[in-house]
């Protein structure tokens, strides 16, 4: 508990705000970006075509700031472990152990295995859990959102909005990604799934769903990044999407906000943002942007000027949604400042922070939902109440849901019961979809030893059951 809630000294307030002023740190200090200039590191293009894919070119970058042990480590990971390719933009790879100053051969190298950024951007295999790597209960879908797709990359979960995933790759992979088995390239671990159908007939198809489906009113458009989508096959999408009446959200979902702010800056971009914000203005349509920043020192000034620029041209909000992660977040400290940066120093409201999903090789990062609980708990009173970040368990089958809305909780087999008010895209004639209890599972090594016993004992019998319920719906 002391992790969650952080230290308190005696008469004195659990937290402390300050006002800090954003910083952008100097790339320069890295041997391989020394000749940088600044206008190559505004330039978008050379942030896309400077990225980091493999240990050489990170190599490249660090030079011997950085010992071969953790080079080794981060190998190892690609190797065995790793659900997602290497690919960092330099505007990530910047915030990186910036606050420690290089002073010489492999001085940088305990603040990279410490900083927050880099253990889920650059996982290394020592970051992983021996004991239980996975949870018996991860999977690759770990949401089934491909089980609930109306049509191919179009998730109906909920009655009233959809998921539109319009293409899988991203300016960066992040290592925690929730949409692992469809998203980026393989690894060694995993063979990524690949659509089938062509990307224009996908997205026509998807248009057409919603044309003939009027019950659905909000469409988060994301993917993959709609970073890496042509501006103006992007721009078309979603002035069709604004042609169909029943749609009054529309969310554009990207992580290159905070990680290529430089994309949303340009030109093209802003330009072309202007337009569609002024017809869903005139539409009466909300469009907001949301992005993903898991740690304070990502929030640079690079990143209020992109927020600025968007807000300017017309979209109504820019908001974040986080990933709860030990070792990243996982303290009512790390999360405040993360807030405040986000509100005070870019103008970007703290939204969700989500638990981190139930994929393979995710338990050193994933917390147990007291845990979550405590963090809640522990945010409040110190936002405002509208930028106060919920916490929310991304239950399988059922969706986002506050973590202190479980129904039942067996903390000592970490087994939380979740229930529902709608019936998702698949259980349209289920009559029990209603009733029935959903299950979520904290990871094993922060349950009790009787409780890490029982995962021992009944693992495989846990499994067989949650199939067979599986089936009946």
């Amino acid at each position: 508990m002391t992790e969650i809630l952080d230290r308190v000294i005696p008469g004195a307030q659990p937290y402390a705000y300050s006002n800090h002023e954003l910083v952008e740190p100097d790339w320069r200090r890295f041997p391989g970006w020394v000749d940088v200039t600044d206008s190559d590191w505004r330039s978008a293009q050379w942030q896309r075509s400077h990225c980091v894919k493999n240990t050489a070119q990170l190599r490249g970058v660090l030079g011997d700031l950085v010992d071969d042990r953790f080079y080794a480590d981060l190998e190892a990971d690609i190797a065995r472990a790793a659900t997602m390719s290497m690919l960092v933009p330099p505007q990530m790879l910047n915030t990186m152990a910036w606050a420690t100053a290089p002073a010489g051969a492999g001085s940088l190298t305990d603040a990279f295995y410490a900083d927050p950024v880099r253990r889920y951007m650059l996982p290394v295999f020592s970051d992983r859990r021996t004991d239980w790597t996975s949870h018996p209960h991860s999977s690759r879908d770990s949401l089934h959102e491909h089980e609930m797709w109306a049509v191919e990359g179009l998730t109906h979960r909920y009655p009233t909005k959809v998921l539109a995933e319009l293409l899988p790759t991203c300016p960066q992979y992040c290592g925690h990604c929730t949409r692992m088995d469809l998203v980026g390239n393989s690894t060694p671990s995993v063979e990524k799934l690949k659509f089938i159908g062509k990307p224009d007939t996908r997205l026509t198809d998807m248009l057409d769903y919603l044309r003939r489906t009027p019950g659905v009113r909000d469409v988060v458009v994301s993917g993959g990044d709609v970073a890496n989508m042509p501006w103006p096959r992007l721009e078309s999408f979603i002035t069709e999407l604004l042609t169909i009446d029943n749609i009054r959200d529309i969310r554009l979902a990207s992580k290159a906000f905070m990680a290529l702010p430089q994309h949303w800056l340009q030109d093209e971009v802003r330009a072309g943002m202007e337009r569609v914000a002024t017809t869903a203005r005139n539409r009466g349509v909300g469009l907001a942007i949301h992005t993903h920043v898991n740690a304070a020192q990502s929030v640079t000034p690079l990143v209020a000027e992109a927020t600025r620029a968007m807000l300017e041209v017309g979209v109504r909000d820019v908001r974040n949604q986080g990933v709860l992660m030990r070792g990243v977040n996982a303290t009512v400290n790390d999360l405040l400042d993360l807030s405040f940066a986000l509100l005070d120093g870019a103008g970007i409201m703290p939204y969700y922070f989500y638990m981190c999903d139930m994929i393979p090789s995710a338990e050193h990062w994933r917390v147990a939902v007291w845990e979550a609980q405590a963090l809640q708990h522990g945010l409040m009173g110190y936002l405002p109440g509208f930028a106060t970040p919920r916490i929310v368990c991304d239950v399988p089958y059922v969706g986002k849901r506050w973590v202190h809305q479980l129904h039942e909780y067996d903390r000592e087999r970490g087994i939380s019961y979740w229930t529902k008010n709608y019936r998702t895209g698949i259980e349209t004639t289920d009559t029990d979809a209603l009733s029935r209890s959903y299950e979520y599972y904290d990871p094993i090594h922060t349950l009790s030893p009787v409780g890490q016993q029982w995962w021992r004992e009944h693992a495989h019998e846990s499994i067989a059951g949650a199939e067979a319920t599986h089936a009946q719906h």
